[in-house]
């Protein structure tokens, strides 16, 4: 799953590491030869006194020495580029992968599970990359080459390679197979740490409302407390593989130059040889180290890849079919036909066999109690679910066969909770536009003033550049919602969906909103979800839900008389058949 990852997405820059490929075997080959001129500086030119020998080697050497430097630095420089270029790419897949995620999907992974996947998993893929692209190419070739010139050195000494090497490559083999399983435990925790960081930052006025802090710092401090441990647990074994390559490095250098002295007194070996024998075998067992280090990346890298590819391979389950119907004009109307809906795992539908059609030109309002499946029936409209049953159509068209895209196009929406994005007002403004458009200013002064948001925005020394912070938290309820508001209103779009979208404002300012947008959206299909009377009874058609069923439908007036769960409804709320 790793390599099938790094496969697909070092494709592009392949000529970039086949750059930094041919720098290592340049840099990996000076490095071999210099303990070779420098055995002959000591044994032809310092042994023999010959000072214009030692020069001219001395010269060479240095010239070796640059080369392998300006080439290792391209090779970190390139290698570098190559890396990021992997991590940037995989970042935007996953991005916009994810977003086109329905919200089941979305669920199923969890936010913070995604963000960890998208940014920490990226980063152990992007160091693998470029690790892998100075050691992975280094550490062979030292190894095979230093081989060579060692036995070329003195093939003597060669068998304490045979022995020091295997011994070397099997006991950090052993310490990297326990890390296997570390690094995946550790990737979840990270993903816990992250949910519980994610849902204190969210509900801290909750928190802080019912003096929950202790509770909450001994969660956070309990999944810290996990995460530090599996990260210390890994790092005690990362601990043993430096004392034991020092181990086995300074036993094989006692034994080499035991060994090698004994052949210096019989006469079969030089001291330039041995110094030269040394550097290689440091050489061999430095490039047994690279690779143990590529090793220890790898199982944490595994297990990144395993988790960013479920994510990749995740088929989004609402998309466009290529034969999806892309009509130049949209009405709007909307019929829902016997549509049923239910969650994945549920034990019975959240909506069921809801029928009824909502026209042009007009407002259809949805009420009924707490988990009635009013928020859902509008999701089912803008495809953030399919029904599982029955089917909803835009102008005669099945949603399922419209082309996404377009379908979006056509509907402003303001969700339960508006939401905000960080920048600006004019920057959120922007974000309701027509794809393709820029909104200018007088049409967002005039969204604003639909929404009767214009006043507390004018009212700012910067206007329509106002900061709003992460979740526009610098509003209040109020204002956020009549923002939102604005952000659907500026597309003007042929289909208004409000999901309780008028919660949060008093009972004359949802009066005047509503006033203004039946004004800006003549000729629209609107639809209302709300538990307030006041904000429905004016609706050309109320459709009443109760658990997942719909009970009745018709005008204020009609269902007073005719359904009692209505009637009970606005009993509740003191309104009666002529408070309109």
């Amino acid at each position: 799953m790793l390599w099938e990852l790094l496969r697909r997405y070092a494709r592009p820059y392949r000529p970039l590491l086949a750059v930094v490929a041919a720098l290592q075997v340049v840099s990996t080959m000076a490095t071999l030869y210099l303990p070779t001129v420098n055995a002959a500086i000591i044994d032809d030119g310092v042994a023999q006194g010959d000072l214009d020998r030692i020069v001219r080697l001395g010269a060479v050497m240095l010239a070796v020495t640059a080369v392998q430097v300006v080439c290792a630095v391209g090779a970190v420089y390139f290698g570098s580029r190559a890396s990021m270029g992997v991590g940037r790419d995989l970042r935007s897949s996953l991005f916009h992968h994810v977003t086109g995620f329905s919200a089941e999907e979305t669920a199923r992974f969890g936010a913070p599970s995604l963000l960890t996947r998208t940014t920490n998993d990226v980063q152990q893929i992007q160091l693998l990359v470029q690790l892998s692209a100075t050691m992975l190419i280094t550490a062979p070739i030292m190894c095979v080459g230093g081989i060579f010139m060692a036995i070329h050195q003195d093939a003597g000494l060669s068998w304490l390679l045979l022995v020091a090497v295997p011994v070397l490559a099997l006991a950090n083999y052993w310490i990297v197979s326990h890390l296997l399983p570390i690094f995946r435990r550790v990737q979840g925790q990270i993903d816990s740490i992250n949910r519980v960081m994610r849902e204190q930052l969210t509900g801290l006025r909750v928190v802080r409302a019912f003096a929950r802090e202790p509770f909450e710092r001994n969660r956070f401090a309990e999944a810290n407390t996990e995460l530090a441990g599996s990260v210390l647990e890994a790092g005690r074994w990362q601990a043993l593989m430096l004392p034991v390559t020092t181990l086995v490095i300074n036993v094989s250098s006692v034994a080499l130059i035991w060994f090698g002295g004994m052949r210096i007194d019989a006469g079969e070996m030089q001291v330039g040889s041995l110094i030269a024998f040394l550097s290689y075998f440091m050489q061999i067992l430095m490039s047994v180290l690279m690779a143990t280090f590529i090793l220890v990346i790898i199982p944490r890298a595994s297990v990144c890849a395993e988790r960013i590819t479920e994510v990749l391979s995740t088929e989004p389950a609402i998309t466009s079919s290529p034969s999806a119907a892309s009509p130049d004009t949209v009405a709007g109307e909307i019929r829902f036909d016997r549509a049923t809906f239910s969650y994945a795992g549920a034990d019975r539908p959240v909506l069921q066999d809801v029928s009824f059609t909502a026209r042009p030109g007009t407002t259809t309002a949805i009420v009924g109690s707490t988990g009635s499946g009013k928020s859902t029936l509008i999701s089912l409209i803008c495809r953030l679910y399919d029904v599982t049953a029955g089917a909803i159509s835009v102008d005669g068209i099945d949603v399922r066969d419209f082309d996404i895209e377009k379908l979006w196009t056509v509907i402003g929406m303001v969700p339960q909770r508006g939401y905000l994005f960080s920048g600006t007002i004019s920057d959120n403004l922007q974000f309701g536009a027509p794809p393709g458009h820029v909104a200018t200013d007088d049409q967002m002064w005039e969204a604003l003033r639909v929404a009767c948001a214009d006043d507390f925005v004018a009212g700012h020394p910067d206007g329509l550049l106002m900061r709003v912070a992460q979740g526009g938290m610098n509003f209040s309820g109020g204002q956020r919602q009549r923002l939102a508001i604005a952000r659907a209103v500026i597309r003007k779009p042929v289909i208004y969906l409000f999901d309780d979208a008028f919660s949060a404002l008093d009972v004359h300012t949802d009066a005047r909103v509503r006033d203004r947008v039946r004004e800006a959206s003549a000729g629209s299909t609107v639809i209302i979800v709300s538990q307030r009377i006041s904000t429905v009874s004016g609706a050309d058609l109320i459709v009443v839900l109760d658990d997942g069923r719909m009970v009745g439908a018709g005008t204020h007036a009609e269902l007073l008389d005719s359904c009692s769960a209505y009637r009970e409804f606005a009993d509740s709320q003191s309104v009666s058949a002529g408070d309109r």
